[in-house]
């Protein structure tokens, strides 16, 4: 199926026929599902189009409880992440009145509206970058930097595949699933076949325990974002694990500014920027020093 049609499947019969109905061209690059109470279904394709029927409680209702086969309870525990997980490496977002006790979602009601967030693979963006960046046959520490949505995730999740495949055992600390998506301990998008993924737990403990547990020669986390991560990087990258991370900057003084991430300038040997949106994707590696320039090898995603 496509990752549409997957997607979808959540759905009662009624939305999920009203989606489908949908031109293909919208369905071939819908990026999320919405259904607000009392609203047209949406879908975003990138700009928005009515699915032409309107979501009511009875829909947001049973679409929760097709994803938690009936028992909502079930999914609370990785609902505290922001979303629950879907077959095919999909995630649905939930909004409502929630109870709490002891710190955690004790209960929703009151559901008021549901996004689906599509995953899409773009399997080979990586084949010609990760040649451009080993060192004498190694991958060195890496860093991909871009400003939000241009697709480090995407990037970050084929590399890993490239090096997998290729022979090396990766580990992947994927705190909220973003990553390798895993349903039911499987992961529903490529990360080799090489690669270990530890989940549902914060990125630096899970790298910790990926380092002793499963000896990997390259440790990649998705999205820096605190000093903690910044942390763990360090102190892996100190015991001779490569390490390939992502990060939110629109460029290497960008890096600087932020307290967060200027130490990371000592961990990694090359920077990947991307630029430009959609099929004009470009990608450049960067070498870390003062002043950090351009080597020569960039590519355009095709």
């Amino acid at each position: 199926m496509q990752p549409f049609e997957t997607a979808v499947r959540a759905l009662p019969q009624r939305l999920r026929a009203a989606a489908m109905a949908l031109p293909e061209s919208v369905r071939a690059n819908a990026e999320e599902v919405r259904l607000r109470a009392e609203q047209p279904l949406t879908v975003h394709a990138p700009s928005a189009h009515a699915a032409g029927a309107t979501v009511d409680a009875d829909d947001l209702a049973k679409t929760l409880e097709s994803v938690s086969h009936g028992s909502l309870h079930t999914v609370l525990d990785v609902l505290r992440h922001g979303f629950i997980p879907l077959p095919g490496g999909h995630r649905l977002g939930v909004c409502g009145s929630a109870a709490m006790r002891d710190g955690g979602i004790a209960h929703i009601r009151d559901i008021s509206s549901l996004c689906i967030r599509i995953a899409r693979e773009k399997k080979g963006i990586a084949d010609k970058l990760l040649p451009a960046l080993l060192v004498s046959g190694r991958l060195p520490n890496t860093l991909i930097i871009s400003p939000p949505g241009a697709g480090k995730t995407t990037l970050l999740r084929d590399l890993v595949r490239a090096a997998s495949n290729g022979g090396s055992r990766v580990s992947v600390a994927d705190e909220r699933g973003e990553v390798a998506a895993c349903y039911n301990g499987l992961p529903q998008l490529d990360v080799g076949r090489n690669t270990d993924v530890m989940t549902g737990v914060s990125k630096a403990a899970a790298a910790m325990m990926l380092l002793r547990g499963m000896a990997p020669q390259i440790l990649a986390l998705d999205e820096i974002t605190a000093p903690e991560d910044a942390a763990v990087l360090t102190a892996c990258a100190g015991c001779g694990v490569t390490v390939l991370s992502t990060a939110h900057a629109s460029g290497t003084e960008d890096l600087r500014r932020r307290p967060v991430y200027r130490g990371l300038l000592d961990v990694f040997d090359r920077l990947v920027s991307i630029t430009g949106s959609g099929s004009a994707r470009k990608y450049d590696i960067l070498e870390v020093r003062e002043p950090c320039l351009p080597q020569s090898a960039s590519f355009v995603s095709l």
